[in-house]
């Protein structure tokens, strides 16, 4: 038990770390991590934390490293995890704090975050597509996909709206479809 927390932390403390632009820039590299090389979730798995994570309140990240944790490793792997995943944001930007008034104007620093902008939606974007190749292409996520995506674009409507009418359209087209099976 004792070395899974570890393992946990310090997978998420990593992840936490390196990874730049919030949680769906992290998505590739937490699926990298936990899909890939612990092997802790399986692919289909992934989208549905990635569905539970986005669905609930809090940053994307949190919610997947509790998820993991707790999956794996009960309450203690999901504090473990979500512990590690928060910890190296905390103190860069309690450090940040201390000197970003003093560096806001000099030029190079400006020039540097218009760069990680940059690379933060190619980070992005990458999560879309990874997230686009695991989805099950059937006409209901044609139809849902977009339709979400124009919801979001340009309405002010809240995407927690968008996401309950997304789960309630996919719950009802789910059960229409079993009970068509079952009397088939």
């Amino acid at each position: 038990m004792q070395n899974k927390t570890g393992t946990l932390f310090l997978t998420f403390l990593k992840i936490g770390a390196f990874s730049f632009g919030g949680g769906y820039a992290m998505i590739p590299v937490i699926r990298e991590e936990i899909v890939n090389r612990h092997q802790w979730l399986s692919d289909e798995d992934m989208l549905e934390m990635i569905a539970v994570a986005e669905s609930t309140p809090g940053p994307i990240a949190i919610n997947a490293a509790t998820f993991v944790g707790y999956r794996v490793n009960g309450f203690w792997g999901a504090f473990a995890s979500t512990l590690g995943v928060v910890l190296p944001s905390f103190a860069i930007i309690y450090l940040l704090s201390f000197v970003l008034e003093k560096f806001k104007s000099f030029k190079p620093v400006a020039y540097a975050f218009t760069g990680i902008r940059a690379g933060i939606l190619v980070l992005i974007f990458r999560g879309l597509v990874s997230m686009y190749k695991q989805s099950e292409k059937s006409l209901l996520f044609w139809i849902l996909a977009p339709s979400a995506f124009l919801l979001s674009v340009f309405t002010g409507l809240n995407t927690v709206w968008i996401l309950i009418f997304c789960a309630l359209v996919g719950m009802i087209f789910t059960v229409i479809r079993m009970n068509k099976e079952s009397k088939s």
